[in-house]
């Protein structure tokens, strides 16, 4: 792959990402007039997410005035710019699995939404990840029987959507309930959605879901996978591409995933192709090194094997994906030089480290928003 087409497709990527980066959709709303019209200023934000420390950065620039702050993310996701804000306080945790800390979380955000008087005003922002990273189980329920069970869910390919309606089950802050602890007088929920069909209900498996709230409340939408695609379809025209394909549509298992765009990319005309969503992965035990994007990166390159003309870059939006420091890989059909030792890798979840060996692995580290995954791909 040359260097200039590389550098593309990291380009329309970013461009997707920067739209919806938390920092920037949560400062835009919040500055907007319409914010404020109804008399709205929050006395408490609340933040909860991969994205939750960008968002609650902007959100306070945004604000004319002071506001304390809870905020709960994944290690090593804290936003710099947070760090600026007196009055914050920080919590990160565990994700896809629960640790210690997601306990911890679970109970400062109860705590902190009981601590409010009857006339306040609550932010809470939400985005994914909030599941696994702010937790509060009954008493028969412990952190390791909830681990195994996430574990469980996970390897054998249980999609978002199934995941959450277990979670909202048993957790006591999941499906409502945390909002039920505000005694307050308001309630604003921001979202950036990680899931199909974007329902607040769904997302963080409904730790923002405002049905049990006591209160006047308004939910509004930031940033979903659409946006995403619309940004980088609209940087990879404005880089003289012809827009060919801009769907979500990955929402089954990802080797079926892998086939269909594969059998569309190679009869396709010349230009760009946008998908988006989450395929799933069932793994095999001891898995090696990779997740879902990598696996699907690795899929499509023995798919294009020998299309020099055709070059693809699938990625997290988050800037993870599964247990590892990449978000993804950019593959064209030279990637790959024999097809069943990549299908080795690929029987045994390592496909993260074919990648690294062909150096096709995209790392991009925390981006401070999750909007799902997005495979971009030009023909050239």
């Amino acid at each position: 792959m040359s260097n200039k087409i590389k550098q593309q497709l990291i380009e329309i990527f970013d461009a997707s990402v920067q739209q919806v980066a938390g920092f920037n959709a949560c400062y835009q709303h919040v500055k907007h007039a319409s914010f404020h019209n109804d008399g709205f200023q929050p006395d408490l934000i609340l933040a909860v997410g991969k994205a939750a420390s960008g968002m609650c950065a902007g959100a306070l620039s945004a604000l004319t005035r002071p506001c304390p702050a809870l905020v709960v993310t994944k290690y090593q996701h804290t936003d710099p710019q947070l760090l600026a804000f007196d009055d914050v306080k920080i919590i990160e945790s565990a994700h896809p699995v629960p640790d210690e800390n997601s306990l911890l979380a679970g109970e400062a955000l109860i705590q902190a939404a009981q601590s409010q008087d009857e006339d306040s005003h609550l932010l809470l922002l939400v985005s994914g990840g909030a599941s696994a990273l702010a937790e509060s189980l009954p008493q028969e329920t412990s952190l390791a029987q909830w681990q195994q069970l996430t574990d469980q869910m996970l390897s054998r390919g249980f999609n978002i959507g199934q995941i959450n309606s277990v979670r909202k089950e048993t957790s006591l802050i999941k499906d409502g309930k945390l909002l039920s602890h505000f005694k307050g007088k308001r309630v604003k929920v921001l979202a950036i959605s990680d899931v199909e069909g974007d329902s607040i209900s769904v997302i963080g498996s409904g730790i923002g879901d405002t049905a049990r709230a006591n209160c006047d409340t308004q939910t509004d939408l930031i940033a979903t996978n659409a946006i995403a695609r619309e940004a980088a379809a609209s940087h990879a025209a404005s880089l003289g591409y012809t827009v060919n394909t801009n769907t979500e549509n990955m929402y089954r298992d990802v080797y079926e995933v892998a086939a269909q765009i594969a059998e569309q990319l190679l009869s396709a005309q010349p230009g760009s192709y946008v998908f988006g969503g989450e395929p799933t992965v069932v793994l095999p035990e001891n898995p090696g090194s990779g997740g879902r994007n990598q696996s699907l990166a690795l899929a499509l390159a023995i798919a294009i094997k020998g299309r020099e003309d055709i070059h693809i870059l699938v990625a997290g939006t988050d800037g993870s994906d599964g247990p590892t420091d990449a978000a993804g890989g950019i593959v064209n059909g030279d990637t790959v030089d024999e097809i069943a030792t990549a299908q080795q890798y690929l029987d045994v979840a390592d496909a993260g480290s074919y990648l690294r060996q062909q150096n096709a692995i995209f790392i991009t580290g925390p981006t401070n928003t999750n909007v799902m995954d997005l495979v971009i791909a030009v023909i050239t």
